[in-house]
């Protein structure tokens, strides 16, 4: 396999498309190797339009959902983001080059670790891979807030907790929904008791481990 020309293909025949067009964010997919995530018996379905099996049962979500998911966070250089669900820290990884820090939350031990190992294999520095559940919000300090929170996994609805980790201009991009009909969403904190939210696109994917099953938090 030609590695290059296999992710050419995969931005311009999978990403753009779906109206990732962010310049930053493509050059971002060259420069994090996408095939150094993946584990070593689907490296010949690095760059392919489907999700990439982990250990314990999960995946990595397809390409072109990381893109646009990446795009729509809009993350900058001073912002301090969570990540809920580290699989192998590809997003991490491709969340720390715009960030100031990641914090990136794991419940399965054996990707936390993979997660870890990746990331430190790629000399990145500026994320912390943390062991536990982070389905309900990720509340191990109650003053700390974020600038962006970004769940990689869905949930059916979100819970309040997200809303009140969030800093004001803040976003939380998030899938939410049941099979096999689901959102994804980006809500953006407007003022300390209001929030907006914007629909992106349909999809389905698999649901966080622990996820809250309600939510009484009304837009």
């Amino acid at each position: 396999m030609n590695i290059e020309q296999a992710r050419f293909n995969m931005i311009e025949q999978q990403i753009r498309p779906w109206n990732v067009l962010d310049l930053d964010v493509l050059e971002l997919l060259t420069v994090v190797r996408r095939e150094e995530f993946v584990p070593a018996a689907y490296k010949s379905l690095a760059f392919s339009d489907t999700e990439i099996p982990l250990p314990g049962g999960e995946s990595m979500l397809a390409p072109k959902v990381e893109a646009r998911l990446l795009q729509e966070a809009a993350v900058k250089k001073h912002e301090q983001v969570l990540e809920i669900g580290s699989g192998s820290g590809y997003m991490a990884a491709l969340l720390c080059y715009k960030a100031r820090h990641v914090t990136t939350v794991e419940i399965d031990p054996e990707l936390k670790t993979l997660a870890a190992k990746n990331l430190a294999a790629y000399g990145i520095t500026n994320v912390e891979v943390a062991l536990g559940s982070g389905a309900q919000g990720w509340d191990q300090s109650e003053t700390k807030t974020y600038d962006v929170i970004v769940i990689s996994g869905s949930l059916s609805t979100l819970p309040d907790a997200f809303l009140k980790q969030l800093n004001v201009g803040g976003r939380i991009v998030a899938i939410l929904g049941d099979a096999p009909v689901m959102t994804a969403q980006i809500i953006t904190r407007t003022s300390d008791n209001s929030y907006s939210t914007r629909q992106l696109f349909e999809t389905d994917v698999k649901p966080l481990r622990d996820a809250a099953a309600h939510s009484n938090f009304k837009f």
